[in-house]
């Protein structure tokens, strides 16, 4: 019972911020895909987001109500250490490799972290290698971030990512 009330908050987290991905995405060249298999042994990237600004693997956290406590190398929930950015740094260097290899030349893939609607995020010293930001904030952060791919780059590397036959 817990392991299934654990699975559909996770889904429902997934959710909402396929819904803000989706905000970006209208009017805009950002594309988006949710829930990307990767590998053969059934893990998979919560939201691949490719834009101007780049290509982002952003692993959703629904916390709500909780308290996030962010250094360098940690990311704490209610004072519990979790392993939340070593596996976002994981999946975003996983999917370089594999986009790169795919789309035939350097494609440097970053790493988010999408909190759903904690109670307060404390952030100490951010880490320099995952952008941590609430489910709230992404849509702000995506419209300010620097141009880095053309509309012709962002369509190449989104017509890749969506074949399956990339992340195996």
């Amino acid at each position: 019972m817990r392991e299934e009330r654990a699975w559909s908050v996770g889904a429902s987290g997934e959710e909402t911020v396929a819904t803000e991905l989706a905000r970006i995405a209208r009017g805009s060249s950002w594309r988006f895909l949710h829930s990307v298999p990767v590998g053969t042994m059934g893990s998979d990237i919560d939201h691949v987001l490719i834009g101007p600004g780049g290509v982002f693997t952003i692993n959703t956290k629904a916390l709500r109500n909780a308290k996030i406590w962010i250094a360098s190398n940690t990311f704490m929930v209610n004072g519990h250490r979790q392993p939340y950015l070593r596996n976002s740094r994981h999946e975003a260097d996983r999917a370089t490799k594999l986009l790169s290899a795919a789309v035939g030349r350097a494609t440097r893939v970053h790493a988010v972290i999408a909190v759903v609607d904690p109670r307060e995020i404390t952030v100490r010293e951010p880490p320099a290698d995952v952008t941590v930001l609430t489910r709230r904030d992404l849509p702000r952060w995506a419209r300010d971030l620097p141009p880095v791919l053309d509309a012709e780059a962002v369509e190449a590397v989104f017509n890749v990512a969506r074949r399956s036959t990339t992340w195996r």
